[in-house]
């Protein structure tokens, strides 16, 4: 329990030191946008292309944690769907970006966050290399969620544009770049990593303090109750299947525990995004990033403490 208190609070001390340094001017919104652009572009590819350079990745990956946790998702998107048509209203932004929200996770910023400071080496490379798998998969129902939900004329545009940067993902590029890397044998120089070394020390740090700032409190009051219903699915539905979905096939505790950190990560600031360029529905999305961010620190230390 002291190792995810540990992990949990400064975690999270981060985050609301990036709310405060919003609301007193600190962070400005275009130091925000650019600050983001860095951390996504740069810092964080290097996290995850070192961690699976130095990792053993025949011994470190596991199949069926990907399969489950892929399939743990589906399942989610299939409940919000239902959860949809079962209020029985027109197919409308608000639905689309609620079940977006309910399976997208902020992976790089907070999912990668609670795994680099909550496990060893080798589940952190577990874990770089199972967010490619992830990224890759909620996006692309992102897109395809919010094309069936919002349909605007120029939709359909926009969902092919968006597509492209998902699949050349930098994050994405990076975990296979540092696989490729790592099966070729070819030494890592030591200016190189020591380079990755300091680069990649901006990641977390600074991730969470532009998650901090995203936030916003206004939104979160006037849309409660459908963040609050994208929270349930967010936080609790979707890693309890991740869990079931787990012990079913037999996979130990210590090899999904990468998985179920990257399942139980609130719902990513790339929601807004896409809600934005796609016609979902924006206000909808900040609340859902807000809530799932400020819960997650409860659900983290329960899901943790469930595994210990």
């Amino acid at each position: 329990m002291g190792n995810i208190i540990t992990t949990i609070i400064p975690i999270f001390m981060l985050i609301m030191l990036g709310a405060g340094a919003r609301k007193f001017g600190f962070m400005k919104t275009d130091f925000i946008a650019a600050a983001n652009r860095l951390v996504f572009f740069l810092a964080i590819p290097a996290l995850v292309f070192r961690a699976l350079t130095k990792a053993s990745l025949r011994s470190e990956f596991d199949l069926w944690s990907v399969i489950m946790m892929n399939i743990a998702v589906l399942l989610v998107v299939m409940l919000a769907v239902f959860c949809n048509r079962w209020q029985k209203t027109p197919n409308t932004p608000l639905q689309g970006t609620f079940a977006q929200s309910t399976i997208h996770g902020n992976l790089g910023y907070i999912g990668l966050a609670v795994a680099f400071y909550y496990l060893d080496e080798s589940g952190f490379a577990r874990a770089s290399m199972l967010v490619g798998f992830l990224m890759i998969l909620q996006n692309l129902l992102g897109v395809v969620l919010l094309h069936y939900y919002c349909c605007e004329n120029n939709v359909s545009r926009r969902a092919r544009d968006f597509l492209l940067p998902v699949l050349f993902n930098p994050v994405i590029l990076a975990a296979l770049s540092g696989i490729i890397f790592n099966l070729s044998g070819l030494p890592m120089p030591q200016i190189f990593d020591r380079f990755l070394l300091i680069l990649s020390g901006l990641a977390l740090p600074m991730g969470l303090l532009l998650i901090g700032a995203s936030i916003s409190f206004a939104l979160l009051k006037q849309w409660l109750p459908q963040a609050a219903l994208v929270a349930f699915f967010k936080l609790l539905l979707l890693p309890a299947l991740g869990w079931l979905l787990f012990r079913l096939v037999g996979v130990e505790s210590q090899t999904f525990t990468p998985a179920l950190i990257l399942l139980a990560a609130p719902t990513a600031t790339l929601t807004y995004v896409m809600a934005r360029e796609m016609g979902g529905h924006v206000d909808l999305a900040v609340a859902s990033i807000s809530l799932t961010t400020i819960l997650s620190a409860f659900s983290y230390a329960f899901w943790l403490g469930l595994l210990n």
